[in-house]
């Protein structure tokens, strides 16, 4: 779905900081949303969460930087990491670039799959809180 401009895959979770959550059997996959990157600007830094290091939902875990910004990687999910992409370190433009495909960030093996998605948004709840987002963004 295109919202304003953004794109948001469908089969998607999105978090409320601006990150997805893309289910695949026992692992999910995280990473930025269109939204949160093109703000940011270029990405120039991104401090993942270490392989077996235990993550919460809505608790941060790592960083980004662009020139303009840094800011916090939360974690729309609780699980464990289990791989990080490793390209980010010597080409975080990748999460600009292609922050759906080429720039997840890192997987985890969630522990509370069931109880947390729902706390979580689909495509179909974006759009108001997307505009509302840019409305807030707008008074800054």
């Amino acid at each position: 779905m295109e919202i304003e401009g953004y794109q948001f895959p469908d089969d998607l979770y999105y978090h409320k900081e601006h990150y997805w959550a893309k289910v695949e059997g026992n692992t999910v996959t995280v990473g930025t949303t269109d939204f949160a990157q093109k703000l940011a600007g270029e990405i120039v830094y991104v401090e993942l969460p270490a392989v077996g290091r235990t993550v919460e939902q809505d608790k941060p875990c790592g960083s980004m930087e662009s020139g303009k910004w840094v800011g916090r990687i939360y974690a729309p999910l609780s699980g464990r990491v289990e791989s990080i992409n490793e390209a980010l370190e010597d080409s975080p433009e990748l999460i600009n670039q292609s922050p759906y495909e080429k720039g997840w960030m890192f997987k985890i093996t969630p522990t509370k799959l069931e109880e947390e998605l729902g706390k979580l948004m689909k495509v179909s709840d974006l759009e108001g809180f997307i505009r509302s987002e840019m409305e807030r963004i707008k008074k800054k």
